[in-house]
């Protein structure tokens, strides 16, 4: 019932994707309008994930769980039945309260019930959903999509948020741990509003150009707010009895590099499916569903290796198995940029996705192993809530990040294979043909092979029949050209992941007790 509710959780986080162009046309929104049904969901998601997982410590982690779940599944059913965009909006808001109060519930009562030497399993369990979770959005989203409408992404999950909330209470214990019950009021308004500027200025930073948003404020100014915020929420916290966020929990060296590991892992893969996913569909042409079908292989494999990875960090430590996760998926990915061309045929890269699926299987479980191991159950929601916002932080600094190189890089691109492929033209042509590409590269990821491709009116049939065909060609070119790049500093990230895994403490097998001081022990007792 935990991965139940928090796969849910996590395929609602890309699911999505893949019904922007029915939701527009459906709701008659515009793109600004429906890219905000996907970040309300993630904006308020990250920003919650603290706070709700220190009110598991404090109300009792199946309470939060179940009602977190509650919240989740009410709010599917308002998406499913919203008659328009704000109020799609407005669910979307309500569904990522619902899944920031779920998240880290699930992995603090595996913490809770399980003890260290046998989290390993269960955290492969766990890890396997969260991989499945990421990467399966495209394939479900787009099936549904097809057969049933957008409004069926969100319905899909009602029936089973109602069988998950009521197996929660026959099935999940209600531990308590004898925590204090006050809540840190000023921490939660000085880590929400912190995380709330961040997050905030790394979505919209590519719509507003990295610069002003209004008057004086501008995206690096609330970069900085929050920055300033979140360092005197860590002078508040460290002057607390009670604190919000323990930073007793980062004195443990394994915890604290597992969090900078989540980070990375979670920018790098994000990252990578940014350019990847729209590469698929405005490039090589494919269906939200082909599309899917093609990258399932990391789904398949992930979900399949992650519970083995977890059972064999139990026996030897999560250190090594992170290290070569890493390396296997970031080799995989780096080999599909190898692969990559305007015309690939696609099945040659499933061999690719299937290797980042055993790096992925290999990398999730045993980070939340080695990052909850040594964690007290008394502590498990804070620390559950502070990994699961690092890697939450990672994923949308990620996609930002390579969003806005990817914008660039194919600013560059479009205008250069633009005016190689002019000379093709006639003369009075060419110029035409240069400006509408270098004004399309302006607009970013908006550009595509239909928009890019627009003809002028009066334009004779057989020139038109090949400014369409140039046209094509340049896009699919300078993505290409565009899309390299972008894709090296994930992976680099994903090096640099494996590379910190090195810094782990390796787990100390205890020692086997003499027997007598067993028995002593156990007259003793």
């Amino acid at each position: 019932m935990l991965c139940t509710g928090f796969f849910m959780i996590v395929l609602d986080t890309t699911i999505v994707h893949i019904a922007i162009p029915t939701m527009v046309d459906s709701l008659r929104a515009s793109l600004d309008e429906i890219l905000w049904v996907l970040n309300g969901y993630v904006l308020v998601y990250a920003v919650l994930l603290i706070t709700a997982g220190r009110l598991g410590d404090l109300y009792g982690q199946r309470n939060m769980f179940a009602l977190g779940l509650l919240i989740f599944t009410a709010a599917s059913a308002y998406c499913g039945f919203a008659p328009d965009v704000s109020h799609l909006q407005a669910a979307r808001v309500i569904q990522g309260v619902g899944g920031a109060l779920l998240t880290p519930q699930s992995l603090a009562i595996l913490t809770s019930i399980f003890p260290p030497d046998r989290r390993g399993a269960a955290f492969g369990v766990w890890g396997g959903v969260a991989g499945l979770g990421t990467v399966a959005g495209p394939t479900l989203g787009g099936y549904l999509v097809a057969e049933w409408g957008w409004r069926s992404i969100f319905f899909v999950n009602v029936p089973i948020g109602v069988l998950a909330m009521a197996a929660t209470f026959l099935i999940i214990p209600d531990l308590r741990h004898g925590a204090r019950h006050r809540l840190d009021v000023v921490g939660v308004a000085l880590a929400t509003a912190g995380l709330f500027a961040i997050v905030f200025a790394l979505i919209e930073g590519e719509r507003f150009q990295w610069g002003a948003i209004w008057g004086p404020v501008t995206i690096p100014v609330l970069i900085g707010a929050g920055a300033l915020l979140l360092a005197l929420f860590i002078l508040w916290e460290r002057r607390q009895a009670e604190p919000l966020m323990p930073l007793s929990l980062f004195e443990s060296r394994n915890f604290a590099i597992m969090n900078w590991i989540a980070v990375a892992v979670s920018f790098g893969m994000f990252g990578l499916f940014l350019p990847i996913t729209i590469y698929m569909q405005s490039v090589l042409g494919l269906s939200a569903l082909h599309a899917g079908l093609v990258t399932s292989p990391i789904s398949l494999v992930s979900m399949v290796v992650a519970p083995m990875a977890g059972r064999f960090a139990d026996r030897v430590g999560g250190k090594y198995i992170l290290f070569t996760g890493c390396l296997i998926v970031a080799a995989g990915f780096g080999s599909i940029a190898l692969l990559a061309s305007p015309d690939a045929a696609p099945p040659r890269f499933v061999p690719s996705f299937a290797v980042a699926g055993l790096g992925m299987g290999l990398t999730f479980s045993p980070m939340a192993t080695v990052a909850m191991r040594n964690v007290s159950p008394a502590m498990a929601g804070a620390a559950s809530g502070v990994f699961n916002s690092f890697r939450q932080l990672g994923g949308v600094v990620g996609s930002s990040v390579v969003g806005a190189i990817l914008q660039a890089q194919l600013a560059s691109a479009l205008a250069s294979r633009a005016i190689a492929a002019a000379g093709q033209l006639p003369a009075e042509a060419r110029q035409r043909f240069v400006e509408v590409f270098s004004q399309a590269g302006r607009s970013g990821l908006e550009v595509g092979p239909a928009q890019s491709a627009r003809i002028p009116e009066g334009v004779p049939a057989d020139v038109a029949a090949q400014l369409q065909q140039l046209a094509h060609g340049v896009f699919t070119s300078a993505f290409v050209d565009a899309m390299r790049p972008s894709l090296a500093g994930p992976v680099m990230m994903l090096l640099i992941a494996a590379l910190s895994t090195l810094l782990i403490e390796r787990r100390r097998r205890a020692a086997a007790m003499p027997q007598e001081t067993a028995e002593a022990l156990a007259l003793a007792s």
